[in-house]
C-alpha cells in the first residue's frame, strides 16, 4: 500500500547495496560500517532508506557483508533503550529511536564474495523476482528536498525503460565515474542512453554525464548480469550490464537517463561527507543559527 500522499508507482521494491568495506574512512570503519557514520545525528544509511520510503517504496532489501550487524540493529527494536526512555518520559528521543524501526519492511541478504556492484545486485534477484525495482547506493545522499527518485519513478512509469540518474561533472572528474553516451529528447532533463563507459579517461569520455547512485531497473538486468564477465578489477560491473541493455533496447526496453541538477553528497568520500554534515546541520532550526555564526567567525579568522 502506498503511503498517504505518495503517488502509487509501478515500482514497489527498493534494493540498497551496503556491503562495502569503507577503507577511505579507516580507522573509524574498522568496526563500524561506513553506512552508519552519522550525518549530524542520523546514520547516512537512514537518509537513503527515508528517501525510498518517501517515494512510496516500503519493501526494501539491503545487501550487506561481514561486520554489518550494526545496520540490522539500527533498524530493529531496542527494547532496553526504549524502556529507559519511556521511564524517563523522554518522548522526543523515544520517537527518534522508534522512527528508524518503523520506517519500512527491511530484509537482508549477504553478498559474500566482494565481486562488484553487479554481483551485489544479482543477490537481489530472488527477492525482487520479475518486477522492476529501485536501486539506491548506500554512499549517496540526495538532499531530502530534491525529489530525484520520485522523478525517476515517474519517468519509468511513462517509458517502462530502465532509468539511470546522471549528473554533469567537470571533464577532469569523469575518470571517477561511469559515463553515459546519450541522445537528447524533447525533455531537457531526460536523455536516451545508447552506451556507457566505466571510468574513462578525459580523452575517452563520450560526455560529462556521470552515473550516480540511483537507478530504476527492469528485471531483465538480472539475466544480463548473469552473463556479464568480470571487468575492471575482476569485478562484475553494473555499468557493463546497463551498457548491454542500452545497446540492445529490444532485450529490456532500453535505458533512459534523468539529469539531476540538485544536491548530492557522496558520503564515501571524506570531503563530501564533511560537506553533507555541515550543509544539513546548517539547515536545522536547533543547530543552524549557532553553527552558521561559528562558521563565519572561524572562516574570518583563517
Amino acid at each position: 500500500m502506498a503511503r498517504l500522499g505518495v503517488m502509487a508507482h509501478k515500482v514497489k521494491k527498493a534494493v540498497v547495496p551496503a556491503a562495502g568495506l569503507g577503507t577511505r574512512f579507516l580507522p573509524a570503519t574498522k568496526a563500524l560500517p561506513k553506512e552508519m557514520l552519522p550525518v549530524v545525528d542520523t546514520p547516512a544509511i537512514q537518509y537513503v532508506v527515508e528517501e525510498a520510503v518517501n517515494a512510496g517504496l516500503n519493501d526494501m532489501l539491503m545487501i550487506t557483508g561481514r561486520n554489518k550487524n550494526a545496520l540490522e540493529n539500527h533498524f530493529d527494536r531496542n527494547y532496553e533503550l526504549e524502556s529507559t526512555l519511556e521511564a524517563k518520559q523522554d518522548e522526543a528521543r523515544l520517537q527518534k529511536v522508534t522512527h528508524s524501526t518503523d520506517l519500512a519492511d527491511i530484509h537482508y541478504v549477504r553478498q559474500g564474495d566482494p565481486r562488484g556492484l553487479g554481483h551485489a545486485v544479482l543477490k537481489a534477484a530472488h527477492h525482487v523476482g520479475h518486477e522492476p525495482f529501485a536501486l539506491l547506493l548506500g554512499d549517496d545522499i540526495i538532499h531530502p528536498a530534491d525529489k530525484l527518485l520520485e522523478h525517476m519513478l515517474d519517468v519509468y512509469d511513462a517509458t517502462e525503460s530502465s532509468v539511470v540518474a546522471l549528473m554533469e561533472v567537470p571533464m577532469e572528474q569523469v575518470s571517477a565515474y561511469g559515463v553515459a553516451v546519450v541522445e537528447r529528447t524533447d525533455d531537457s532533463d531526460v536523455v536516451r542512453i545508447t552506451g556507457m563507459v566505466e571510468k574513462p579517461s578525459r580523452d575517452e569520455a563520450p560526455s560529462n554525464l556521470a552515473i550516480i547512485g540511483r537507478y530504476v531497473l527492469r528485471p531483465e538486468v538480472f539475466e544480463v548480469l548473469e552473463k556479464t564477465e568480470p571487468g575492471r578489477g575482476g569485478e562484475i560491473q553494473l555499468t557493463d550490464a546497463l551498457a548491454t541493455l542500452a545497446e540492445n533496447p529490444s532485450v529490456g526496453g532500453g535505458v533512459v537517463g534523468v539529469i539531476f541538477r540538485g544536491r548530492r553528497f557522496d558520503t564515501g568520500d571524506r570531503l563530501e561527507y564533511l560537506k553533507a554534515v555541515v550543509e544539513l546541520a546548517t539547515e536545522r532550526n536547533d543547530l543552524g543559527p549557532d553553527l552558521m555564526a561559528w562558521l563565519r567567525e572561524f572562516v574570518a579568522s583563517k
